[in-house]
């Protein structure tokens, strides 16, 4: 298994870089470009145990920062910024891709601003989208705002979120994933919040769980093909 750190990876992004991390498994067979969430980079010890374990069903993986958290900022960037930063990312990973099928997605907001430069103008040459833990709404704030763009989304995607996620109403997601019909399938994590942490009451571990996210992941990638 071939993994290039922050070092050796750049991408360029206008008049800067930001770091990107490829883990690429000897017998892969689809590179996700994965974006992080708002409040942790893309050494957050989610984003490595979940990189590993799709390792481990052969995908690669290519983690990348966003501006702000590379420079060592705890506020997101402008929303163009974001958007331009995603673009990027998945340029670099077709570049290095070696005719791998690209997928897209990420962590909460690295997720959603996938979505959101997919909706704006569609990348060439990608299969899928995935969301580990869509935001739909702010805590205690239901609404299904921040999935309207997610009709003039044509690609398939794939919805992992925890049925205790205080982000994603369980019930306004499942309505959702219905109006979008046969390219949404939400698979839900049984005890699981955003984060993906599971109560010691539930009996099982959040490595258990990491280990689902990968499985279900595996399982979608056979049904598309």
């Amino acid at each position: 298994m071939n993994e290039q750190g922050s070092a050796g990876l750049k991408i360029r992004l206008g008049e800067q870089e930001v770091s990107s991390l490829l883990l690429r498994p000897a017998a892969a067979s689809h590179l996700l470009v994965l974006g992080h969430g708002a409040g942790a980079g893309m050494r957050h010890p989610f984003l490595e145990a979940v990189s590993a374990r799709l390792a481990g069903v052969g995908m690669a993986t290519l983690r990348y920062q966003f501006p702000y958290m590379e420079g060592g900022s705890r506020r997101p960037d402008s929303k163009p910024v974001l958007l331009a930063t995603v673009r990027a990312a998945v340029r670099e990973a077709a570049a290095r891709s070696d005719g791998l099928p690209l997928l897209a997605g990420g962590k909460s907001m690295g997720g959603r601003m996938t979505s959101s430069a997919e909706a704006e103008a569609p990348f060439a040459g990608l299969h899928g989208l995935i969301f580990f833990g869509f935001p739909l709404h702010p805590a205690g704030r239901r609404s299904i705002e921040r999935a309207a763009h997610l009709d003039a989304v044509r690609l398939p995607m794939l919805f992992l979120q925890g049925d205790r996620d205080r982000l994603a109403d369980l019930d306004l997601l499942q309505s959702v994933c219905r109006r979008l019909g046969g390219r949404a399938t939400l698979h839900v994590v049984a005890g699981a919040d955003h984060g993906f942490h599971v109560l010691r009451s539930s009996g099982r571990t959040d490595a258990q769980v990491q280990d689902e996210l990968a499985r279900a992941v595996a399982s979608w990638l056979r049904d598309l093909s």
